[in-house]
């Protein structure tokens, strides 16, 4: 078992290691050099959108493209922006937040590209339900002699959303809920089961219906109380914001419980972590947009790239500045605890709970889009009869991760995350002239129409 650990913490370190790190960043640059930076340029287009889509059309799809977008934030806003931000603190200093920033940036550019190619490339299965995400827009826009990398990615996606995305996060509940409320781990794991077997009974209609009613109430909550304790420490704040631009490119001296951390930390956690958080370039969203009701990519594509933009630069900045504001960083406790320990200095007796809260809520979301994610790669690879099976077994992996110690599939899963973005980003690269010749016609349209 320990060759076997060692072995997988060998590849999770090539796979993460700086050539994946400048490979995701890489192609979040080409792609927004290439769309001529519109992602930020029009960032108010896709809110109004977004806003619009709130109802479905009658149009090709199963959910509005509002519940896509919540669907896909669901899996992507977790444990990444509490304790994911916390440990890229942790690890490279405050510099590592600017360059969480930076990788939403580009990322914005290469969630727009993902969604776009997962409309455009969508299937309908036996069941007339629309299906997409790299695995398709990599058999249907790249040919027959690549379908061999869209399996490559439905393998991966489908062993690595029972880490990533279920017991890993069942894991998080069951540990907040025991240490803040004393709930035996068992009973968060049953509770859990039930909760998430109930929404999969009905499908994505179900989960993008749950989706659209508890993100938005989750993550606004998180941020009001997030701006409060920002409001309590806003004599820090400027203080804050020196310290991360100035670490962001240079390092930072070890200080109370805190290790110090070279340039390089703050750069690889900065980026690792951000990726982790918001997984663009890893291909997951766009599963979850392809089932929009819509018939334009590009009107999908900017819904979806709010994603990025509200998981990274909302929400992990609030979570980055009342760490740093609150001067906790150099504590040397790490990940959700230090986050918790932050908001609990700024509002003693509830800041604790707070963070407990918002962790469960969100790690329980995560786990309804992870399963969603699942369940289209092995419809990929077995057809729709593999459906019902992968969801028993996904409910049942919810009680394993929340009573049993998870180092090792944390590794794992961690792993398999970075091997889902190869094939993804070598799609990208290769069909980005879709995108930006879908982008410019939508464009050209629109410039004729007014």
């Amino acid at each position: 078992m320990e060759a076997i650990k060692n072995f997988v913490g060998d590849i999770n370190a090539l796979a993460w290691g700086p050539p994946m790190l400048v490979l995701i960043l890489g192609v979040g640059l080409f792609l927004s050099i290439g769309l001529r930076f519109m992602p930020i340029l029009r960032l108010g287009s896709g809110f109004k959108l977004m806003w619009q889509g709130r109802s479905g059309a009658a149009e090709e799809g199963e959910i509005p493209p509002f519940q896509a977008l919540m669907t896909a934030l669901s899996a992507t806003v977790g444990t990444g922006n509490i304790a994911g931000v916390a440990t890229a603190v942790f690890l490279g200093g405050p510099g590592a937040l600017f360059w969480m920033w930076l990788t939403a940036l580009v990322g914005m550019a290469t969630k727009y590209a993902e969604a776009v190619l997962a409309v455009r490339f969508r299937e309908v299965d036996e069941r007339g339900a629309h299906v997409g995400g790299p695995m398709y827009y990599i058999r249907n826009g790249l040919g027959a002699k690549w379908a061999w990398l869209g399996v490559l990615f439905a393998i991966f996606g489908a062993i690595a959303g029972f880490g990533i995305g279920n017991t890993v996060q069942a894991n998080s509940v069951a540990d907040v809920l025991a240490t803040n409320f004393n709930i035996a781990h068992w009973l968060s794991g049953v509770i859990l089961m039930v909760l998430v077997g109930l929404v999969l009974i009905g499908g994505i209609r179900r989960i993008g219906h749950v989706a659209s009613a508890l993100v938005p109430l989750m993550a606004i909550s998180y941020l009001i109380a997030g701006l409060v304790v920002l409001a309590i420490n806003a004599a820090e704040l400027p203080h804050a914001l020196a310290l991360v631009f100035e670490h962001a490119f240079s390092p930072i001296a070890a200080q109370g419980g805190f290790a110090g951390a070279a340039l390089w930390a703050a750069i690889r956690f900065g980026v690792a972590r951000g990726i982790f958080s918001n997984e663009a370039g890893l291909g997951s969203a766009p599963i979850a947009h392809a089932a929009a009701q819509t018939h334009n990519p590009v009107k999908q594509g900017m819904v979806a790239m709010l994603g990025t933009f509200i998981d990274t630069i909302i929400i992990c900045t609030i979570t980055g500045l009342v760490i740093i504001s609150s001067g906790t960083w150099t504590s040397g406790a790490e990940g959700a605890s230090l986050t918790s320990m932050a908001f609990s200095q700024a509002l003693p007796g509830i800041g604790n709970y707070i963070v407990a809260i918002a962790l469960a809520i969100f790690a329980f979301t995560t786990i309804l889009g992870w399963s969603f994610y699942g369940e289209r790669c092995v419809e990929f690879l077995f057809g729709v009869k593999a459906i019902v099976p992968y969801r028993v077994l996904w409910v049942v992996a919810i009680y394993f991760g929340a009573t049993s110690d998870l180092g090792f599939i944390w590794l794992l899963a961690d792993t398999l995350n970075a091997l889902m973005a190869l094939p993804n980003l070598i799609a990208l690269l290769l069909l980005s002239p879709v995108v930006f010749q879908l982008t410019r016609e939508h464009f050209e349209r629109q410039r004729q129409a007014g």
